[in-house]
């Protein structure tokens, strides 16, 4: 669904539809700013969007070729598009986006019905490739991105108007031996500050409560411009913004969280107390293999920095089981570290192999069912944390934004709660519209949500 937003206006020279073009977005929340970003091209070059694929004239996919799950579920979007132009209800299918970067040779030889491919450097190239589809012609453009920043003229929030993504920074220079952005999205690149600035303005001016800063890694942020430690400095402008109230930060990596951003974090009451740390592993074996730097012991250290500045900071981190030589030890390694820290919330993927990168040619590989046993235990683990985190809140009052409404209530989120990744509040008894931030009163909690009612 594509809701009213600030950035939908058609000026009259984009009045004359010439098709209406569907747009599915697949993958994380950089990605869906990629594909408002193509909305907004869509529009500027003079199309209607429409929601429904089987009501399009042109389908685009965006799509996401991070890891195996996600690679398929992109192929299958794919073959649905191209499935509706066969059976005569579309008449072109554009593919975009992470899976097209990676994979351009072997999506045009598994699926000739593809009429025009672009990576990810699609800003400025959709427009002429659904029109060259539109009248037949075959199209590929995956050109690699290089260090220069570019970015999309228009940009249609597809998010609730309350809340948008922020993107600041695209690539990664980390390497770590198990992923292939570097590869599939190119070298970091910062944006620049002034339309990062410019862009939360009118966001903000446009009634978005919420500003969630998301790049491949925001701590990186002014590093490939010789100046790092730029994060510090961005948050706290757009912490000066009038009308945002909540700045929430995405993908830090934790041997950049420096004292500086620490201290803007916790001195801004904009700022909420929640970083999202990617740890990864709790053994340093399986950490060097990754390579990823820093220790567990540096990785507690930094946390209890956090928390002893910010003692009701919200803690989410992720982390990957079944490394190649991840043994039973490794496992209870990050078991044990996992259960020391008390994250508030986690994520545990099973080690997917990626074609292309020094961990698919490592040696102690961890057979998929082991790897998801250990999976489940880890889970499990977290669950009773965060069971005992949440019941920890009964009592306390928190701010909640709500986003919709429940049969008993309605429901929304606390600084603790990212979207569509964390839990949820469920304000009893309360008929507070969408948008609004209420205090609310927590009574109830279950293994990652939690239940409140109004303050009286």
């Amino acid at each position: 669904m594509i809701p009213n937003s600030p950035f939908s206006i058609l000026h009259s020279q984009f009045l004359i539809c010439l098709a209406k073009v569907s747009l599915v977005s697949l993958g994380c929340p950089k990605n869906l700013v990629d594909s408002e970003g193509a909305l907004g091209d869509i529009v500027r070059a003079g199309h209607e969007l429409v929601t429904d694929s089987a009501q399009a004239d042109v389908v685009v996919v965006n799509t996401c070729g991070f890891i195996e799950s996600a690679r398929r579920e992109s192929v299958d979007a794919v073959l649905e598009a191209v499935e509706l132009k066969r059976l005569g209800r579309c008449r072109a299918v554009v593919v975009i986006g992470c899976l097209s970067q990676r994979f351009t040779g072997d999506l045009v030889k598994a699926e000739p019905g593809i009429d025009a491919i672009l990576g990810i450097s699609h800003a400025g190239r959709l427009a002429g490739a659904i029109e060259a589809a539109l009248k037949g012609a075959s199209v590929s453009d995956v050109t690699a991105p290089g260090r220069e920043w570019t970015e999309h003229e228009t940009r249609i929030v597809s998010t609730p108007p309350w809340t948008a993504y922020l993107k600041i920074s695209d690539g990664c220079d980390n390497r770590c031996a198990y992923c292939a952005i570097p590869d599939i999205r190119g070298p970091y690149r910062s944006r620049p500050e002034s339309l990062i600035v410019d862009e939360a303005k009118r966001l903000v001016g446009d009634g978005v409560k919420e500003l969630i800063l998301v790049g491949q890694d925001l701590t990186q942020y002014g590093a490939d411009w010789g100046r790092p430690d730029s994060l510090p400095p961005l948050v706290e402008k757009l912490g000066a913004l009038d009308g945002v109230r909540w700045i929430r930060l995405m993908y830090c990596y934790p041997t950049r969280v420096t004292r500086r951003l620490i201290d803007v974090m916790a001195s801004s009451e904009r700022v909420v107390k929640y970083m999202d740390l990617p740890l990864q592993h709790g053994d340093d074996a399986v950490l060097r293999a990754m390579n990823r730097r820093g220790t567990s012991d540096d990785y507690l250290k930094l946390i209890d920095e956090l928390r002893s500045a910010m003692p009701d900071i919200a803690l989410r981190s992720s982390f990957i089981v079944g490394f190649p030589g991840e043994n039973e030890a490794a496992f209870g390694n990050l078991l044990a570290f996992v259960e020391r820290i008390g994250f508030d919330r986690v994520g545990v993927f099973a080690y997917s192999r990626e074609e292309g990168t020094p961990a698919s040619r490592m040696r102690g590989r961890v057979s998929r069912k082991e790897a998801e046993r250990r999976r489940d235990v880890l889970m499990s683990a977290q669950q009773a944390i965060s069971l005992a985190g949440n019941r920890a809140l009964i009592g306390r009052g928190l701010d909640v934004l709500i986003e919709g409404e429940t049969e008993g209530g309605v429901f929304g989120r606390s600084y603790r709660d990212a979207p569509e990744v964390d839990g949820v509040v469920y304000v009893r008894g309360a008929r507070t519209a969408p948008g609004e931030l209420i205090e609310v009163k927590i009574v109830d909690a279950d293994d990652y949500d939690l239940v409140g009612k109004l303050e009286s």
